[in-house]
């Protein structure tokens, strides 16, 4: 009984070194990556500027880590249906995100139940770009300035309204309130091109938009932009002056988009992202079709890009609070 006990053990030991020697160890899996497609999720539809981001800079990275990038379109809850799939997929480096502003740093300052967090559950790869938000008022308004507006709107109280699609939106005209001191009641919107046709017709005072609904309207003389946030004039619109020039510095709203990994993707997998999305984002083509969107390319350090998201969260956090600003989950 001995001699044949001792032998099964003996024949499963070796069964068992034959199973494991077959697996991949994980150091060898990590050395090889990638070895297969990689996943792209994106929390909107198909068309809109994080696709196209998406879509520019995952070409590029693909020729520089040679494997295909798979797009995936996953919209719905404003982008965090999206989030938490990625979340819950295995962190392997073969799921990426594509995270929005709106849907980590926004989200994560007002929605206290939300259930993930940008720097915590993620890891921040690089930023692919930023890019300001433009305050715009019907063309037949007198004010030409932001300081005539709240001028304006402190004389006409019952008149000044804003319209909103989102907390990006909301938290933006609430820090101008708060800074210049004008009132403002928010009007809901379903979306951005609602948003600014609200002002064209008259019904909303002024909005905060971003550019893809607001540039064509502003070129074509149907709103005036009073301002972009932030320190810098927008290349797309070089005579409308920044935030900080027309005397409100601490309007500085700036929306990004970047990639993601889950939380627990091996350090070395990391790097490898890190550097390839880097080159690709750097890479001159990319960055000139990135410009042609009117947003300011990134490529910076996963390190930077996470000091960044952190200090934005304390912003919005901020400012929520001083406005007393309540979002629904």
């Amino acid at each position: 009984m001995t001699k044949f006990g001792f032998g099964r053990t003996m024949l499963g030991a070796l069964a068992l070194s034959a199973v494991l020697a077959a697996a991949p160890h994980p150091a060898s899996a990590q050395a090889d990556y990638p070895n297969k497609p990689i996943r792209v999720v994106i929390p909107f539809a198909a068309g809109g500027g994080n696709d196209l981001f998406a879509r520019v800079v995952g070409n590029k990275l693909a020729e520089v880590i040679g494997q295909p990038m798979v797009i995936e379109n996953k919209p719905g809850a404003g982008g965090r249906i999206a989030a938490e799939y990625v979340m819950n997929q295995p962190a392997d480096g073969y799921t990426l995100f594509i995270g929005a502003s709106g849907v980590m740093s926004i989200a994560a300052a007002a929605y206290p139940k939300l259930s993930y967090h940008p720097t915590k559950t993620f890891i921040p790869l690089s930023m692919i770009a930023n890019f300001p938000l433009i305050l715009v008022v019907p063309v037949s308004h007198p004010a030409k300035t932001v300081k005539e507006l709240v001028e304006w709107a402190k004389a006409h109280p019952d008149k000044s309204n804003y319209g909103s699609t989102s907390p990006a939106f909301t938290i933006s005209s609430e820090l101008l309130k708060l800074k210049s001191g004008m009132p403002g009641q928010m009007i809901p919107y379903k979306s951005s091109n609602e948003m600014v046709l609200s002002v064209i017709q008259e019904q909303t005072l002024f909005v905060i938009s971003d550019g893809p609904p607001a540039i064509p309207q502003i070129q074509g003389g149907k709103v005036r932009a009073l301002a972009v946030t932030g320190s810098k004039r927008s290349p797309e619109l070089p005579d409308v002056p920044s935030m900080a020039e027309a005397g409100y510095p601490e309007v500085n709203t700036q929306l990004w988009s970047g990639f993601f990994a889950a939380v627990n993707t091996p350090p070395a997998i990391v790097a490898k992202l890190e550097a390839g999305l880097r080159r690709a984002i750097t890479d001159p083509d990319v960055s000139s079709k990135l410009k042609a969107m009117a947003v300011t390319p990134g490529g910076g350090s996963s390190a930077d890009f996470r000091k960044m998201i952190d200090a934005d969260i304390e912003n919005y956090v901020a400012v929520i609070k001083a406005a007393n600003l309540k979002f629904d989950n």
